[in-house]
């Protein structure tokens, strides 16, 4: 989730730093909640342990400053509860918005001299990729969700390939998705990640380190087929009363 791709990869070497002598540095948690098949939201709760924040406060800051910038560039907002601890919140008003917020957030890069690109261009980057498909009914929209993260350079400690032991306990991500009715997990691949649930949600625990694969299918209330629908009965219901009705009480007046 390119752990939002502010200057990633030295925000990267940061945490690979960090803990050696930290523990329980980063909890991010990213969930997408849909309302209804017109209107959802993306919620990011990023917390940061004391520890990492003083180890690196200035850049840990202006990284937070940077997601702040980003949220209301996508029409969205940013609450800082503490230096540690953020909350952005990005609306989209169906699957196809979703999808190009999602990517314009988390694919997004920055003007960089050559000097730093050359620095950091041995470490691999964190891809992610978010695609919705949506058959919309009259009344209802199935949906399909698949989002891949590959996570693999996070445990990355050289470009020879040493490899970070006990990244779980150093970065925790999540992902959960919310929706009115539920939602149907798909296990499909080897690298398909089993959810929790919480009663209309399912949570995915992420795992640094490997290729992250997550697919469900659900359905939502399509507000504009039902607002069409409830339009179409009122006017029959308005000419059933001109024509109907009315009619026939004036032909029991002329009675």
């Amino acid at each position: 989730m390119n752990i939002s791709n502010f200057r990633l990869k030295p925000m990267l070497w940061l945490v690979i730093c960090a803990s050696f002598i930290l523990s329980g540095c980063v909890q991010y948690d990213l969930g997408v909640t849909f309302n209804n098949a017109n209107n959802g939201e993306i919620i990011q709760h990023i917390q940061l342990s004391e520890k990492l924040t003083s180890f690196s406060s200035d850049y840990i800051s202006e990284w937070l400053n940077s997601l702040e910038r980003r949220a209301r560039k996508l029409e969205g907002s940013a609450r800082r509860i503490s230096p540690e601890e953020i909350i952005l919140k990005i609306p989209f008003s169906n699957g196809r918005e979703l999808q190009e917020k999602f990517s314009g957030f988390f694919n997004y890069t920055t003007s960089q001299k050559p000097d730093i690109v050359s620095n950091d261009s041995e470490l691999p980057n964190i891809t992610s990729n978010l695609l919705v498909q949506n058959n919309n009914f009259l009344l209802l929209s199935r949906n399909r969700l698949i989002y891949d993260l590959d996570l693999r350079s996070l445990s990355v400690l050289t470009s020879k390939g040493n490899v970070l032991t006990g990244t779980g306990s150093i970065i925790n991500l999540d992902f959960s998705l919310q929706t009115p009715w539920g939602v149907k997990n798909i296990q499909q691949t080897e690298d398909a990640i089993q959810p929790e649930k919480n009663a209309k949600q399912l949570i995915w625990k992420l795992k640094p380190g490997e290729l992250n694969h997550i697919e469900v299918v659900f359905w939502l209330p399509n507000m504009l087929g039902i607002g069409t629908l409830i339009i179409i009965l009122f006017v029959w219901g308005g000419f059933y009363l001109r024509y109907t009705l009315l009619e026939s009480g004036l032909q029991d007046l002329q009675s």
